[in-house]
């Protein structure tokens, strides 16, 4: 049997005088991707940012190689999400901001995260400048020069074109080859192979 990176046991969320989901279990081993399906409102975003840290389960536990997050002084270190805001900060350039978020995690960007999503040719470009598909890509960007083990990704190819699309799905091929583990939530077509599938629906729990 395979050493399970990511595991989630018995976890339930109340929200909005219901509950989104109840009892969810699931497990992913190193190079192993979950896609989550749903209509809005379904709780995938819920799912990712509880994964996350961001918010607790009502009941359950999240681990991650087998010790549950809570007790990991260092869990947001493993991990790399990119939300509905890409958090592009205004008055510093694509590269710089490349280098603010790298630095503040310790990694050492090279430019290949700009290449990998054509980012090169706008690197000195302010990011108060950047169309809402480029500034899409810097959030990817920064996924690619952190080097985290376990990706969170809601609607990642919202507002990318077709090139940058396959990009993406390139970069989560390539870090599940290297062991990464992966859970994406998306609306359109599948952007992991071979991946888990949880579909999320509101009205299995009214």
């Amino acid at each position: 049997m395979s050493k399970q990176a990511l595991q989630l046991q018995a976890i339930s969320l109340w929200r909005g005088e219901r509950f989104l989901f109840q009892n969810l279990d699931f497990s992913l081993a190193p190079g192993e991707g979950l896609a989550l399906n749903g209509p809005n409102g379904s709780g995938k975003t819920s799912l990712l940012r509880l994964i996350a840290g961001l918010i607790q389960p009502t009941a359950g536990t999240v681990f991650w190689n087998g010790v549950p997050i809570s007790k990991q002084e260092t869990w947001r270190e493993e991990l790399g999400y990119v939300g509905h805001l890409d958090a592009v900060k205004p008055s510093l350039t694509v590269a710089e901001n490349i280098s603010f978020w790298t630095t503040l995690r310790g990694a050492h960007p090279d430019g290949s995260a700009l290449r990998h999503f054509g980012l090169d040719t706008i690197a000195e470009v302010p990011g108060r400048y950047l169309s809402a598909g480029q500034r899409r890509r810097v959030a990817l960007a920064r996924l690619l020069a952190v080097k985290a083990k376990l990706w969170l990704l809601d609607e990642p190819a919202v507002g990318l074109d077709e090139w940058a699309i396959s990009a993406l799905i390139d970069a989560l091929g390539k870090h599940r080859k290297g062991g990464g583990t992966v859970v994406v939530s998306s609306h359109g077509a599948p952007l992991i192979e071979n991946a888990k599938t949880i579909t999320l629906a509101t009205e299995a729990y009214g």
